[in-house]
């Protein structure tokens, strides 16, 4: 069943409902049935929300990926710079190198940050535009309820 179905039967509820007496906009409706409507919505939520959850949990694991291997480079770098301390020139040499792999290691992972938030944006913004034309629909559906409403009531 999809959104908008479930929130016609909610409108039919509200409609059906029995009004209180001495009372205009009042009415008894059964909350069993209202309750098992909103539950429905909840399951049928557009799948852009549940991803957006994933992909917020996915960043973290690749953020902490990104940081080990940066670590992992850097230890390789360190090891390699102690085999080659044996020689002045070659201690200037591994150090430049170490330090070059650290900056690799360092770029790489604010690229791979970069990206993951980039992805992590584009994402949420799907799902903000998905969220929004929803709302709208509820908007829509509770102006015409209204307006029903007040043509009701003339």
């Amino acid at each position: 069943m999809i959104i908008d179905e479930i929130l016609d039967i909610m409108d039919d509820l509200l409609d059906n409902g029995t009004g209180v007496p001495f009372s205009v906009r009042k009415s008894i409706i059964d909350s069993d049935k209202m309750r098992e409507c909103i539950n429905d919505i909840r399951l049928n939520l557009p799948s852009e929300i549940k991803d957006a959850k994933n992909i917020v949990m996915d960043r973290k694991t690749i953020i902490a990926d990104a940081k080990k291997e940066a670590e992992q480079i850097v230890n390789k770098a360190e090891v390699r710079a102690k085999t080659l301390v044996s020689n002045d020139e070659i201690t200037k040499a591994a150090k430049t190198k170490a330090a070059e792999i650290v900056n690799q290691a360092n770029t790489k992972a604010k690229e791979l940050k970069n990206a993951a938030n980039k992805y992590i944006d584009d994402i949420l913004v799907q799902s903000e535009e998905s969220l929004q034309g929803c709302l709208a629909d509820i908007r829509k559906t509770r102006q015409a309820f209204k307006s029903s409403n007040t043509t009701m009531r003339r």
